[in-house]
């Protein structure tokens, strides 16, 4: 059943036919707050109950024309946002039975008294409430720990979710840079959904997925007869991309005779046709990633160093998953449901042991690997929660020395992620004997900040601790 809308749980539908009983319950409802309405059979109630919403229908079993069970069993198959309560004169455990099998919220039985029936409809109408009110507390709880599809709420994370809000209304060329696997491709979906470019295309090109004598018309487009094979005119990616958002990914791949080409395109907003003699104008957002360094692909002479720093307008570094070790639980909270469900699978998460290695691993592969990690161990695993043996033996071989600064056999995400950043902090004073400004600039935070998580979390540290 559909969730029921709030300003239709006081709307009941009275569904009987003896027409005293309809004429009492509408005395009765009335009385206690509610908007009924009345018909005599089923029929009637479900030509009704798909035209106006109510959010309950007190409905007889026993009915000419179509009767209470084959009423209920149409508004479960179409879904309707109602819930269902029956009523019978010819009450049995039987009857009950199969009213709240076949999906009825609850059964009265003939003769009631007033109260009977006002208890019953504030029963569900506190369920719904309750429902409802826990699935906007759930996501408000994925709205602080998401954006846009990547999960997270490490400091880093948190700063690039506040960087996309910022950046990306306006028409800037963004650069994103991270390890492979850090989900470099999301930050920039994200950025082009945040946009005023929503409505028009995100369309993404990994520059070193595609042979080099093919990038310069896969990017710009060829006209017909430019060479042998180009039987007709053909669109470039630019062209493609126009009043949206283009995704350059492995730039540093791109060959430097068609970075002069890419230079002209973001200065000038035009572009040429291989084989045209004249240019055309594109409106195109342009997004670049890479996982190379590119300062030193300029200091190399790989790469133009006037691109360089026309891409280069706003930088978004993708922290590696072993800079953010507390989103681990995060991650592999939303993987699990994600593939569980996709393979029919009752797996719920990773058991003590488990937990502890995965947050040791160094997750070369970052974001990427350990989504595949998690899948495999979701199809292997024959319980409720995987462990060990379903991993890769890789995982055991890159584990680092230490543990977890938190005891895993507590799943509370808030407790793990506040143990960690006091563990953090404690390792941070320690390197740099106490100073505290030194300490706040490894942590990537403010030295407020940092002064307020030592408070909150009772952290202190002086040299002489040492010894």
């Amino acid at each position: 059943m559909n969730a029921v809308p709030l300003q239709a749980l006081k709307r009941v539908l009275v569904v009987d036919d003896e027409e005293n009983l309809r004429h009492l319950l509408m005395v009765i409802l009335k009385k206690g707050g509610y908007e009924p309405t009345a018909v005599a059979d089923g029929k009637q109630a479900l030509a009704l109950l798909e035209k106006e919403p109510f959010g309950i229908a007190l409905c007889d079993i026993r009915m000419p024309v179509m009767d209470g069970l084959e009423l209920l069993q149409e508004v479960r198959k179409r879904g309707l946002p109602t819930y269902c309560i029956m009523m019978s004169a010819y009450g049995t455990t039987e009857t009950a039975v199969e009213a709240m099998r076949l999906g009825a919220y609850d059964y009265v039985s003939k003769p009631f008294k007033a109260d009977e029936i006002l208890l019953t409809l504030r029963k569900a109408l506190e369920r719904e409430q309750l429902f409802q009110e826990n699935l906007e507390l759930r996501q408000a709880l994925d709205r602080e720990r998401s954006f846009e599809g990547i999960i997270g709420q490490s400091e880093p994370m948190k700063r690039i979710f506040e960087t996309i809000g910022k950046v990306a209304a306006h028409r800037t060329t963004v650069l994103v840079t991270g390890e492979s696997g850090t989900g470099k491709e999301l930050l920039a979906r994200a950025i082009h959904r945040n946009s005023d470019r929503q409505r028009a295309a995100l369309v993404p090109v990994n520059c070193g997925a595609i042979p080099e004598h093919l990038l310069e018309t896969e990017l710009f487009g060829h006209v017909k007869g430019s060479f042998t094979g180009a039987v007709r005119d053909h669109d470039g990616l630019f062209e493609q991309a126009d009043g949206g958002t283009l995704f350059l990914d492995e730039i540093a791949e791109l060959p430097l005779a068609l970075q002069v080409k890419l230079l002209r395109a973001i200065e000038d907003g035009e572009i040429r046709r291989v084989g045209d003699s004249s240019t055309r104008t594109v409106d195109v957002r342009l997004v670049a990633a890479t996982a190379v360094d590119l300062q030193t692909a300029v200091s190399e002479g790989r790469f133009r160093e006037d691109l360089y720093y026309r891409l280069n307008v706003i930088h978004i570094r993708v922290p590696p998953l072993r800079e953010r070790r507390e989103d681990i639980p995060l991650l592999l909270e939303h993987f699990v449901a994600r593939h569980a469900q996709g393979h029919g699978k009752l797996v719920t998460g990773a058991d003590a042991d488990t937990l502890r290695l995965l947050m040791a691993y160094g997750w070369p592969g970052n974001v990427r690997e350990l989504e595949n990690v998690v899948e495999r161990a979701v199809l292997l695993c024959e319980g409720d929660q995987f462990g060990v043996r379903d991993l890769p033996d890789s995982l055991s071989a890159g584990a680092v020395d230490h543990p977890p600064p938190f005891p895993v056999d507590d799943l509370s995400i808030k407790k793990a992620s506040k143990a960690l950043e006091a563990h953090l902090i404690e390792r941070a004073l320690r390197r740099t004997r106490g100073n505290r400004t030194r300490a706040s600039k490894l942590l990537e935070i403010s030295h407020r900040a940092l002064l307020y998580k030592m408070r909150d979390y009772d952290v202190d540290y002086r040299p002489e601790d040492d010894g």
